[in-house]
């Protein structure tokens, strides 16, 4: 029974957040406020929102591409098209339940490529590592441009206060993390475990890409993949007039949060449009069009995973009997 709940709890938390957060945010807007993000949403430029999704389109062409160097050497080459479709169901089931893409993913490709499912999702779960050391470090270049906005609330003189910053944080931080790491790598408390494991993994991944046969390619695909991401979030800033001038420590500051986000609900709900506006606000942008903008994102970003998704449930069957 309690493993049940446990279950259901995994499933209907996160949506009943994000939620609650949506219901939560409208509900502290004034009626001024919710014409003036409806306004934004009229008069914004949606040839950018396109432009976004083509870039969207084009990261998930790159991943699936990527992976077939992680199935290559397994002795594994599946079709192109079947990969595509694969990581566009795997995005469209995390929408709904946690990490169920992931499992979606590795069946799918077992079903019509005949590709056992044990050794699909140990290549899923390579990404991921890969995927999580990209977004660690986007998120020490987030610092390092933020490091004068962070520091100012540190340190009382502001000159001083970026120095300042960048030591404690590319120098300070990452020598204690080391020896933090050394000092408990043999602890058996069970949640000092969990992040020694956690790092071992990291570790482990950056090791395996290095030694791959084709690691020079899976190197740039995952580069690649992170500009997209990148240049997702940056070129709807010229669909608004109030974001069309934002730095470059604003773009990367925003699209850190963003993604960040994403890991509390499924697919950002409720809390990617909130995460957003916050980091923006930092840089002079007024509260409405900051919200707008997250709002703008966050619906593009999800509509094309529904869309895209639903066509590859549909079409992953009709394909592979029309191959036959």
């Amino acid at each position: 029974m309690n493993k049940h709940l446990k279950k259901i709890s995994f499933i209907t938390l996160p949506i009943a957040l994000g939620v609650f957060l949506i219901w939560y945010s409208f509900s502290r807007l004034t009626p001024s406020d919710i014409q003036s993000i409806k306004e934004s949403f009229k008069t914004a430029n949606y040839w950018w929102v396109a432009v976004s999704l083509l870039f969207g389109i084009l990261s998930h062409l790159s991943r699936a591409y990527r992976w077939q160097f992680l199935l290559e050497p397994l002795g594994y080459k599946p079709k192109y098209v079947n990969s595509i479709m694969a990581v566009l169901i795997a995005y469209l089931l995390n929408l709904f339940i946690p990490r169920s893409g992931e499992i979606a993913r590795a069946a799918s490709i077992k079903k019509y490529e005949k590709i056992p499912f044990e050794k699909a999702i140990g290549t899923i779960v390579a990404e991921r590592v890969t995927d999580v050391i990209m977004l660690l470090f986007t998120i020490g270049i987030a610092f390092f441009f933020q490091t004068e906005l962070i520091g100012s609330y540190i340190f009382n003189n502001e000159k001083e206060s970026s120095i300042y910053s960048k030591i404690f944080f590319f120098v300070v931080l990452p020598i204690l993390g080391f020896f933090i790491y050394r000092f408990f790598k043999n602890s058996q408390n069970t949640f000092v475990k969990k992040i020694i494991s956690f790092v071992n993994g990291l570790i482990s991944g950056v090791k395996s890409i290095l030694t791959m046969k084709k690691k020079w390619k899976y190197i740039f695909h995952t580069i690649f993949i992170w500009v997209m991401y990148v240049l997702m979030f940056y070129v709807v800033t010229f669909a608004l007039p109030e974001t069309t001038n934002l730095p470059f420590a604003a773009i990367i500051v925003g699209f850190v949060v963003g993604s960040l986000s994403m890991a509390l609900t499924n697919g950002g709900l409720g809390t990617y449009p909130i995460f957003v506006a916050s980091a923006l606000i930092l840089y002079s942008v007024e509260d409405n069009p900051a919200r707008a903008f997250g709002w703008i994102m966050w619906t593009a970003q999800t509509l094309m995973i529904i869309i895209f998704g639903s066509l590859s449930f549909f079409l992953i069957p009709i394909y592979n009997k029309y191959k036959k």
